[in-house]
């Protein structure tokens, strides 16, 4: 943890000693000191899984802290660097696959370093370092950052999130238009410690099924130059929006997706909510390889995706219906190592990535019972094809139901800027006699997070 521990010693010994001095309004250590902000975060996680029957059950219990550093402005510009660093507290051997069925750990391994299960101590990682420059809505941000997009996300299901390498640029119109175009070349994955080039990130995670049934072999064989992104977003009225998003990976594959969410209102006391996504996603060349069992998108298949949603909300309650379709054109597609896809049926520790001819129900509750306390009950059913067919089902998922509580509480006084969250998930097969293999990890499982943060 050299790096971290260097940059801990510099923030905490340095910028105090550069806030005592009195410093030359023009000068660049004016401007580090100058509306300087340091965030600090600490983070306790615990994560367990219970699987049904003789499978293995896990558990981890995770700790950390970060700390990121930002200069005040000089003549729009803006250095940011910063880290985080975790400790395996507890937890079940994940070297270890299930005795009965040979399969590997799912969640909790993704608290710590994926690619090094045995690692418990040395996990720290630059997450931040980059310039920024900004002017009258607009800024320019190049080097080591976070990004917010539907396919592009940090994906924060774990002990520290997705981060990328580019450059990004950025524009909000108040009210109205806000865009984003960038290019990025890098990226560290959730449940990583490393940063890797665009291609080389793709296959960490496991890869399933090839769509010529064989096992997916693309890890280290694709090649592509990075990730070129395109987002605009425009308010048609305060409660109605339109953004459009496009994503082109040279060689490998192309998504582009539109959506359009509004709310209106029916009455005194009851709002109208809408929403309505479409995706389409096919090849780029040969989709990342000449050999199937090599590519990433196969150039035989693309995808269609209609994700709808209708509800209504009521003082501090909104209650949601949401369909999601998955043509059998073929399977979606879309990097779990880059993020988690925005569809309205998604429920938090599942996904519908890598298959096709899918339909999603899920019914959901948000309510506020204060201000500081917030709950979610999400219900779900996924008809998914055949876990023998590869070809329409990557990593063989079988059609499941899901239900979902999620409780969400931001202490007070005492214990002002510390966050809880409760998260219970139960995923049950949907159709008949399954093998273990297929099921563990999947279906007929308890998942529990509970999860502590203080950020100043």
């Amino acid at each position: 943890m050299h790096f971290t521990k260097s940059l801990y010693f510099f923030l905490l010994l340095y910028i105090p000693s550069v806030a005592q001095n009195r410093l030359d309004t023009t000068s660049l250590a004016y401007a580090l000191k100058r509306g300087s902000d340091v965030e600090f975060l600490m983070r306790w996680y615990s994560m367990t899984t219970y699987n049904q029957g003789r499978l293995t059950d896990y558990y981890a219990h995770a700790f950390g802290g970060g700390l990121k550093y930002t200069t005040g402005s000089y003549k729009g510009f803006r250095f940011a660097v910063g880290g985080f660093f975790a400790w395996n507290l507890g937890s079940s051997d994940l070297t270890q696959p299930d005795s009965y069925t040979g399969v590997i750990n799912r969640y909790e391994i993704g608290q710590f370093d994926m690619q090094d299960p045995k690692n418990k101590t040395d996990m720290d990682r630059l997450e931040t370092f980059h310039l920024q420059y900004e002017k009258k809505g607009f800024s320019v941000t190049l080097g080591k950052q976070s990004l917010q997009t539907p396919f592009l996300n940090p994906q924060d299901g774990r002990m520290r999130p997705t981060s990328e390498d580019g450059l990004v640029l950025e524009y909000k119109q108040q009210n109205k238009w806000s865009g984003m175009a960038a290019w990025i070349h890098a990226i560290s994955p959730r449940g990583t410690v490393r940063w890797f080039d665009l291609d080389q990130s793709i296959g960490i995670y496991p890869s399933g099924m090839a769509s010529s049934a064989t096992k997916s072999n693309y890890a280290g064989n694709l090649n592509t130059s990075g990730l070129a992104l395109l987002g605009i977003r425009y308010n048609v009225k305060p409660k109605w929006s339109v953004q459009f998003w496009d994503y082109y990976v040279p060689k490998i594959f192309h998504t582009a997706m539109l959506q359009s969410d509004i709310i209106w209102k029916i009455s005194e006391k009851l709002n109208g909510i809408a929403g309505i996504q479409f995706v389409r996603q096919h090849a780029v060349g040969d989709g990342g390889n000449q050999d199937r069992s090599k590519t990433f998108f196969d150039p035989s298949q693309r995808s269609g995706i209609i994700s709808t949603r209708m509800g209504v909300a009521s003082g501090k309650d909104k209650w949601l219906l949401n369909y999601t379709r998955i043509t059998e054109e073929g399977r979606f597609l879309f990097p779990r190592e880059w993020g988690r896809e925005p569809f309205y049926t998604f429920i938090k520790r599942e996904r519908n990535e890598g298959a096709g001819d899918v339909n999603a129900f899920v019914f959901n509750n948000i309510h506020e019972w204060t201000p500081s306390l917030k709950t979610e009950l999400a219900f779900g059913y996924y008809d998914m094809p055949a876990v023998t067919h590869v070809a329409l089902n990557k990593y063989s998922m079988p059609s499941y139901h899901q239900f979902l509580l999620d409780v969400n509480y931001a202490f007070s006084g005492f214990f002002k800027n510390l966050s809880g969250e409760l998260l219970y998930t139960y995923k049950k097969v949907a159709v008949g006699s399954l093998s273990e293999k297929v099921l563990i990890n999947k279906a007929n499982m308890h998942h529990f997070n509970l999860i502590l943060n203080y950020h100043l």
